[in-house]
């Protein structure tokens, strides 16, 4: 049952938060079940940042729906341009977002849909959501073959991972969020989580690949709010809570003081882009010169998503050496981006000689430059 979400119906019953008095007051009873009217996958991510540092759990857990338009999310130490095809999000208009918590790379849209546990660190326990989730499923679709691996997934006959784990502890909440494959886009998934871009080493947390399948694809007539309404039931009869579903909206700072500015900052380019771990790109492509072709190398080293070594090599008949090495030291403290690459490669070429052959030869290397990243 949806209930909307307001002081009288709600809030009265939510547990003390540590925010001044003059902020919001809340109190819970024995616990909660929440669902978000937002589709925005950085006011979610910035929610349930709120509610971790914010809300104190004791005895009083919240359990946390929600689902957004596409967007592809990051664990708190992944490599973007490692993890999916940047390219393509930017043509398409897809979202990239990096959370706090760890694990891997998803995809995430309307047909996916997210939950967050939130406990006490002491009572913090992913196994035992997973097997709510379950439990959940059992009941409504008992024909189903879903099983909990040890690396806390779930698995549709045995090999389909429908749901990743990934989790946030601190010093007395935890927070643990999966996702699960209901009716989502597969081609779009497998598309966008399929990185291009050649040459990368890196010391980020890898995705491990894995074979995925929404649950639709076995039962058609399963939908997600069928799901979200069972999983909630579950959840609701586990931890002796009301079996309503408060619906919840992210952005409103009235009730969440602060909450914006969470997710402004996870929309930064600093925090997407510039918290990835130190990384190089050693790559290399050929370019026609008359009948022959003649390889180009590159060599760039980024730390904090800023350039901090760039060594583009190409034969000197083809660019003169003190253009290469004018692009290079140029490159230097700038952003691994194409939108300021291509920003500082056309302030440089104003400098060049009005030379059309040169300038032509300058934009064929930018343009793979800017394909790099």
């Amino acid at each position: 049952m949806l209930i909307p979400f307001s002081m009288k119906n709600c809030f009265q019953l939510l547990c003390n938060h540590k925010v001044p008095a003059a902020g919001f007051k809340a109190t819970v009873k024995n616990g909660l079940i929440l669902q978000s009217v937002s589709s925005d996958v950085y006011q979610n991510l910035a929610f349930e940042d709120w509610i971790h540092e914010h809300m104190t759990l004791e005895g009083k857990p919240i359990l946390f729906f929600w689902r957004n338009t596409p967007s592809v999310v990051i664990g708190r130490h992944q490599n973007p341009w490692q993890e999916c095809n940047l390219t393509l999000m930017r043509e398409e208009g897809i979202k990239l977002a990096r959370r706090r918590s760890g694990g891997g790379t998803v995809y995430h849209d309307i047909g996916n849909i997210n939950l967050t546990f939130f406990t006490t660190k002491r009572k913090y326990d992913r196994m035992e959501n997973l097997k709510l989730i379950l439990r959940a499923l059992n009941t409504i679709r008992p024909q189903l073959d879903v099983q909990a691996t040890k690396r806390f997934d779930l698995l549709l006959d045995g090999q389909f991972k429908i749901s990743g784990t990934a989790s946030k502890i601190g010093r007395a909440t935890a927070y643990h969020h999966c996702t699960l494959l209901c009716s989502t886009d597969g081609a779009f998934l497998s598309s966008l989580l399929k990185s291009p871009y050649q040459g990368i080493r890196s010391n980020a947390t890898a995705s491990i690949p894995s074979l995925v399948k929404n649950l639709l694809e076995k039962d058609s007539t399963l939908t997600c709010e069928e799901l979200i309404n069972a999983i909630a039931a579950e959840y609701a009869a586990h931890h002796q809570v009301d079996n309503h579903i408060n619906l919840v909206d992210p952005a409103d700072e009235t009730l969440f003081p602060g909450v914006g500015s969470k997710a402004k900052e996870l929309q930064t380019w600093e925090w997407i882009y510039g918290k990835t771990p130190k990384f190089s790109v050693n790559t290399s492509f050929n370019i026609l010169d008359g009948q022959s072709h003649m390889e180009i190398k590159i060599r760039i080293d980024i730390n904090n998503g800023r350039i901090q070594g760039c060594n583009i090599e190409a034969p000197a008949h083809w660019l003169p050496l003190e253009v290469c090495d004018k692009l290079n030291s140029s490159f230097i403290d700038s952003k691994f981006c194409p939108v300021e690459a291509t920003l500082l490669t056309n302030i440089l070429l104003r400098t060049c000689p009005e030379d059309r052959e040169l300038h032509n030869k300058w934009n064929i290397l930018c343009d793979k430059i800017k394909g790099i990243m």
